[in-house]
């Protein structure tokens, strides 16, 4: 790979441990996924002796995660390269769900970090800084255009630039093939039309996407996954000439295991010597989660995993950490949130284009969520754009918040929620001047599917404003989800002590090209209505 060091601040590493999934086995061993939580399409780049991660973020914002690493097992969030928007915002201030970013790339290069990614409906667009976890220039359309995705460019020695991208059938009508082309030398437009480099419906490898560019020993490699989603594999291919012609050979597989689907990702070359793949693997309601592979070279080929058989291994489970220099402090990215700093954490993020409307972060401990006006012909959730959500942390947890709700007219609700094609979500709703706490489940929300409300009980406002004009109730309780192999189930607690079950039993489902994603809701049905209602959320704890 080619990476210029240049001197740049280090990222200090936090020490946040999750109780519900920790990779590090603090023995000199890791125990994979290294991040057990939705970070689709993963890439990484390597820049003096430390780690960068990106990946997918669709629709929701802030988009493209900025994560850290020292060892490439412990993770921490350290900022987004998109902030508050994407555009156009005529799409995206809407919940365009599954569209937006697709499969990023993020590379090194003369001291500036790049992200590259396709954009299927609007083109190939990238954005740089010097510093990852500061903030990143406004994007450039580097090829406007529909069908192109998951693109990655390479800087040669004579400092050309070529880019490389597969094809989405849903937009261009065709796929599995992948195409590169030559890049001006900032990388910022095409200086040359794209060359078919690869046809995976000619040999088998269908569904060929998701291409990584490298070159290594005189040869230009793309590493990409085959097979789809869910049951596929990963190639690894190489020549002479970035245009080819590529020979190919498939160089990680399920194998025995019970790993479906092992592809699409990074291959990184340590300091130390090593090599190294980080790719995903689909489980369903719960994203892609994301392995990290241990690489030999085998007459030129990068075989990853163990067993290897030929250039082809298979996934390990568990395996000594890569070498590093001193010792690295265990870390997760963050899921609880005491909101006790006057900013969000970098573990959330809006379904939507971000507005100053849907809620901001307070110096008094808490963070405050206003009501969105619903349309007139609401079914769900679906179109909310000011749903608060983050990722779920491991396929067992319990998270459990602490809200007040502040109505001031009939039917605002607020509350959790988990969001998916299907999702549930347990409220509480002014009912004139009491509250109902209810449990609201949408079944193929995606198809337009209307949301049954189930009501639990009814209970008197625990405050009240003693304003004259639009008085508000307030209701003050705990909310909790307890998740277990797929399953939800909701309880509540009017004093944080004890908790009772309600509702019933929901079954996760991801979203449109994401896991699902657990957090906040706070709307309000349409109406003449001048006045919000406020969620105030006082924390948020994710514990086994």
């Amino acid at each position: 790979m080619l990476l210029m060091a240049t001197a740049m601040p280090s990222v200090a590493q936090s020490s946040y441990k999750s109780q519900v999934w920790c990779s590090d086995n603090g023995d000199g061993t890791f125990t994979n996924p290294v991040i057990n939580a939705d970070y689709s399409d993963p890439d990484v780049c390597e820049a003096n002796g430390e780690y960068y991660m990106t990946a997918s973020s669709f629709q929701c914002i802030p988009g493209l995660p900025i994560l850290h690493s020292k060892d490439l097992v412990n993770w921490e969030i350290i900022g987004y390269a998109i902030q508050n928007e994407l555009e156009p915002t005529s799409e995206f201030d809407k919940p365009s769900h599954g569209n937006g970013v697709w499969a990023p790339s993020i590379r090194f290069h003369n001291g500036e970090f790049y992200i590259y990614w396709g954009d299927p409906d609007y083109g190939v667009f990238m954005v740089k800084t010097k510093d990852p976890a500061g903030t990143w220039e406004k994007p450039v359309c580097v090829i406007p255009g529909k069908g192109m995705i998951d693109t990655t460019p390479l800087w040669d020695e004579d400092g050309r630039c070529y880019l490389v991208n597969g094809w989405a059938n849903s937009r261009a009508h065709f796929n599995s093939q992948l195409s590169v082309r030559e890049l001006s030398k900032d990388g910022t437009k095409a200086i040359s039309n794209p060359v078919i480099v690869f046809d995976g419906t000619r040999n088998g490898n269908f569904t060929t996407e998701g291409p990584k560019f490298y070159k290594k020993d005189g040869y230009y490699y793309i590493m990409c996954p085959a097979g789809g989603v869910e049951h596929g594999w990963q190639l690894a291919m190489r020549s002479k000439s970035p245009y080819g012609p590529y020979e190919h050979k498939t160089v990680l597989a399920q194998g025995s295991t019970k790993i479906n689907g092992p592809h699409q990702g990074a291959w990184v070359h340590t300091p130390q010597g090593e090599d190294w793949f980080l790719h995903f693997q689909d489980r369903g309601a719960y994203g892609r989660v994301v392995w990290l592979e241990p690489v030999t070279w085998k007459s030129g080929w990068p075989a990853m995993g163990e067993k290897i058989k030929g250039v082809c291994g298979q996934p390990v489970l568990k395996y000594r950490k890569p070498k590093t220099t001193g010792n690295v402090a265990i870390c997760n990215p963050v899921e609880s949130d005491e909101f006790n700093e006057p900013r969000l954490g970098l573990q959330w993020q809006w379904h939507a284009n971000y507005k100053q409307t849907y809620g901001m972060p307070t110096p008094y401990g808490f963070m405050r969520l206003f009501s969105y006006k619903l349309s007139k012909d609401y079914k769900s959730l679906w179109e909310a754009p000011n749903l608060l959500l983050q990722k779920l942390p491991a396929q067992n947890f319990t998270a459990t918040t602490k809200v007040r709700l502040g109505a001031r007219s009939d039917k605002q609700f607020g509350g959790i929620v988990m969001m998916g094609l299907d999702y549930s979500a347990l409220i509480v709703q002014r009912v004139g001047n009491e509250f109902q706490l209810q449990q609201r489940t949408c079944l193929k929300a995606d198809k337009g599917k209307a949301e049954t409300i189930t009501p639990i009980m009814n209970f008197k406002p625990t405050d009240k404003d003693e304003i004259d004009y639009k008085p508000a109730i307030y209701a003050d309780i705990y909310l909790r989800m307890v998740v277990k192999d797929g399953k939800l189930n909701f309880f509540y607690s009017m004093n944080g002590k004890t908790f009772k079950p309600c509702g019933t039993e929901f079954t996760l489902r991801e979203g449109k090209w994401i896991g699902a994603k657990m957090g906040f809701t706070c709307e309000e049905p349409m109406s003449n209505s001048s006045t919000m209602a406020q969620l105030d959320v006082d924390w948020f704890r994710v514990t086994k």
